[in-house]
C-alpha cells in the first residue's frame, strides 16, 4: 500500500520550514531508520541538503541526502522513506531519471516506504510533471513521472485576483489547456494545504479547500477531510 504526503510548499509565509507539517512527517517517517533526502530540485545541493537534514534532526528524525553517496539509487534502496524537496521539476525528474533514483523510489514506496513530496516532490510523485508551474530550464528526456498515484497536482494553486490587471493564463485556464490534450484528473492544491495518501484513500490537509479538475466539466471544490479523485 502506497503511502505519501504531498504538500504544495514546503514553507509558510512567516513559518519555519516544513513547520506546518511537523505532525504528519512524524506520524509516517520511522524514527529510529534512515530517510533518504533527495535534493535534485535545487542547484546547491549541500546548502538544501544541510537545511533539510538540520529541520529533520529537530524533529526527531534521520534524514541523509542522497547527492553525498557514492550511489544514490543504492541509497534510496537502503532507506525506510523518501522525503523530495521542491525547487524546479523539471531539473528534479532530469536528476533522478540520470541518477537512476526513479526506478530506486518505486521500488521502496512499493514495498511500503513512506514518501514525502514538497511541491516540485509532489509533481514528481504524479503520472507526469505536465501540470507544474516551473519552467523547463533542463529538458528531461521524457515528461512521465513516478505515477505514484492516479492523479495529477497543480502545486501552489491561487484563484485570479480580480483586484490585479492581468492579461495572460489564469491557473485554471492553464489546467483546461491541460485537458485539452490529457484525462487525468488535476488537484490545485492551495498553500499551506497536503495530500495524505494511504493506498486508495486520499486525505486533503490544511487550512483550505482545494479544487479537483477534470475535463468538461467545472472544477468541484475539495474541503479538507477525505476526498475522492478518481
Amino acid at each position: 500500500m502506497n503511502r505519501l504526503l504531498l504538500a504544495s510548499n514546503s514553507t509558510n509565509p512567516d513559518g519555519a520550514y516544513l513547520a506546518h507539517l511537523a505532525e504528519d512527517l512524524r506520524g509516517i517517517l520511522p524514527a529510529t531508520e534512515p530517510i533518504a533526502f533527495v535534493p535534485y530540485a535545487l542547484a546547491d545541493l549541500d546548502a538544501y541538503a544541510d537545511r533539510a537534514e538540520t529541520t529533520f534532526r529537530e524533529l526527531g528524525l534521520d534524514l541523509r541526502s542522497i547527492h553525498r553517496a557514492d550511489d544514490p539509487a543504492d541509497a534510496v534502496a537502503r532507506s525506510a522513506g523518501v522525503f523530495v524537496g521542491g525547487g524546479n521539476t523539471f531539473r528534479l525528474l532530469d536528476r533522478v531519471i540520470g541518477t537512476g533514483v526513479d526506478g530506486a523510489i518505486r521500488e521502496l514506496v512499493a514495498e511500503g516506504a513512506p514518501y514525502v513530496g514538497t511541491s516540485a516532490g509532489s509533481n514528481l510523485a504524479c503520472p507526469s510533471i505536465m501540470t507544474t508551474n516551473d519552467m523547463p530550464i533542463v529538458r528531461p528526456s521524457t515528461f512521465d513521472a513516478l505515477g505514484l498515484v492516479s492523479f495529477q497536482i497543480n502545486p501552489h494553486y491561487v484563484d485570479r485576483d480580480p483586484d490585479v490587471a492581468h492579461g495572460g493564463e489564469t491557473r485554471r485556464q492553464r489546467i483546461a489547456e491541460f485537458h485539452e490534450e490529457w484525462p487525468t484528473p488535476v488537484v490545485g492544491l492551495r498553500e499551506g494545504s497536503w495530500l495524505a495518501v494511504a493506498g486508495s484513500e486520499v486525505e486533503l490537509r490544511g487550512p483550505a479547500n482545494a479544487l479537483l479538475f477534470r475535463p468538461g466539466s467545472e472544477p468541484r471544490h475539495l474541503e479538507p477531510g477525505r476526498i475522492t479523485i478518481d
